[in-house]
């Protein structure tokens, strides 16, 4: 018999999935963290026992479905099966960042910068399925725990590229689109067998994944960041405690119970503003 609601976290070891991590802890889950940095995760859960909450951390790559099977036989073992998945595993990676946001005259011909033009097909292939299959390949392995269980559901975490892409991110605009149009199928199929599916679409945070994007080493911002504030109604970037009542009511097998399928944003209404 359970003791305790297990909530399952890709990406853990991240700022903003560490910050859910640290919520549902104190909400009464026992959480698993799961990250490729398996020090990270540790980091992350080693704080929530030392508040008196339920944790252990995983190492493992969301892209290898072996790896997955072997960190969820663990997790049975130690936890108990998963009663809530957070797909948070994803980012970009600036091998595939194109230099320039719109096309300048001669792009297609240079190859000393990214462009459009020459974007390796292995880095642009290497985001596209961290974002994706990094969801898919644990919704595959974790769903199974609740199969014929009430109040389960699985979160995934979409963005603002999902509604409009952003400039020079091509392969992460995209596969977040994907994200989104997965979570709505994936609420579909899972509908009837009591697997609510939803997502949450952060604005802009900084965080280290994306630091490089928006500061310069010298600590001011980049004019990507000026572009994003313009664009931003609230006028600044979001922190991390302000994802928590979207997750906190998503999650919730009561409040939420009849939810699914939804792409929530929580971006300081940059989603709603035409700029003018």
């Amino acid at each position: 018999m359970e003791t305790k609601r297990v909530c399952v976290i890709t990406g853990a070891g991240g700022v903003l999935c560490s910050a859910f991590a640290e919520d549902l802890a104190q909400r009464g889950y026992a959480v698993a963290l799961l990250d490729l940095n398996l020090e990270a995760a540790e980091k992350y859960a080693a704080a929530i026992r030392a508040s008196g909450g339920t944790a252990k951390a995983y190492g493992c790559n969301v892209l290898d479905k072996d790896i997955l099977e072997k960190v969820h036989a663990e997790i049975l073992k130690d936890l108990g099966p998963c009663s809530v998945l957070i797909n948070g595993a994803g980012g970009n990676n600036p091998k595939a960042t194109t230099a320039h946001e719109v096309y300048e005259p001669g792009d297609e011909s240079r190859d000393d910068i990214l462009t459009f033009f020459n974007i390796p097909k292995d880095s642009f292939n290497f985001v596209f399925n961290l974002n994706l299959m990094g969801i898919l390949l644990p919704s595959q392995v974790f769903s199974v725990d609740m199969l014929g269980r009430e109040g389960c559901s699985i979160l995934n975490i979409s963005s603002m590229n999902a509604f409009t892409p952003l400039t020079k991110i091509p392969a992460y605009s995209s596969a977040k689109a994907a994200v989104s149009n997965f979570t709505q199928w994936l609420a579909v199929h899972f509908a009837n067998a009591g697997i609510r599916v939803n997502a949450i679409a952060p604005g802009f945070f900084s965080t280290q994944q994306n630091k490089a994007l928006l500061w310069n080493e010298d600590g001011t911002p980049t004019p990507r960041t000026g572009k994003i504030l313009a664009a931003t109604p609230m006028g600044r970037f979001g922190e991390p405690c302000e994802l928590l009542g979207a997750l906190e009511f998503l999650t919730d097998p009561v409040k939420a119970s009849f939810v699914t399928g939804v792409v929530l944003p929580v971006d300081g209404g940059f989603s709603a503003y035409s700029g003018v």
